[in-house]
């Protein structure tokens, strides 16, 4: 076994091949997250506001992104909107289309913590004499916070599972480093198994840090 192990991975470096690809699906992820995020926050203030043309386009959004499958959203992204463009980059147009999908999802997941907070939050704010905006950012998106993180770190698990279909655009993260050296090497199991074990170990490993800062927010509440 062990002897197989060398002659597919350690043999001619291709660890390395895993280690970049490594680095590019970390780099897609948390691109991607990051503008996620950013449109979360905008388009769920959108859906919550009293301004029906912000609601339509904000519910269009979502509804378009998320009925559309990732690796079809990705190949229109690279091959129907940004290659006409002159971006070739394949890792920056696939952090521009995980983000944008990753924006539905977290659209929909800040929406849902904000209107779970108490109604009374945004009145006791407002009659303390603290503006719409003041009242929002000081009481009620941090209460909104504690909510979401759980759902939110199942979000970025996700976004860092589905960076594997990057190489329907010639991405060579992970997943595609793997299969390159299945190719080359035609051993199956070793590569996607080390593959599957660096998924686990990143996922495992975001699951613990971010229990631990679930963990620490509660103690601060009962300060």
């Amino acid at each position: 076994m062990w002897q197989s192990f060398y002659n597919t991975i350690i043999y001619g470096d291709r660890w390395l091949l895993l280690l970049k690809g490594l680095g590019t699906t970390l780099i897609i992820a948390i691109g991607a997250i990051i503008i996620g995020s950013i449109l979360g926050c905008i388009f769920a203030l959108m859906k919550i506001s009293k301004n029906k043309k912000l609601k339509a386009i904000a519910n269009i959004y979502t509804t378009l992104i998320r009925g559309i499958p990732m690796s079809t959203q990705l190949m229109i992204c690279y091959f129907v909107i940004f290659t006409p463009m002159g971006i070739y980059n394949a890792v920056l147009v696939s952090v521009l289309a995980f983000g944008i999908n990753s924006g539905a999802y977290c659209t929909e997941i800040f929406r849902a913590g904000i209107q779970g907070v108490d109604i009374g939050q945004m009145e006791a704010g407002r009659s303390l004499g603290l503006s719409w905006r003041q009242t929002l950012t000081k009481i009620i998106l941090p209460q909104a916070f504690k909510t979401i993180l759980p759902t939110y770190t199942s979000e970025f698990i996700t976004l860092i599972k589905e960076t594997s279909v990057a190489g329907f655009i010639s991405v060579v993260d992970l997943q595609k480093a793997g299969d390159d050296i299945r190719s080359a090497t035609y051993n199956a199991w070793i590569p996607l198994l080390s593959c599957a074990i660096i998924y686990l170990c990143l996922t495992l490993g975001l699951t613990k840090l971010f229990a631990i800062l679930e963990r620490r927010m509660a103690k601060s509440d009962r300060k």
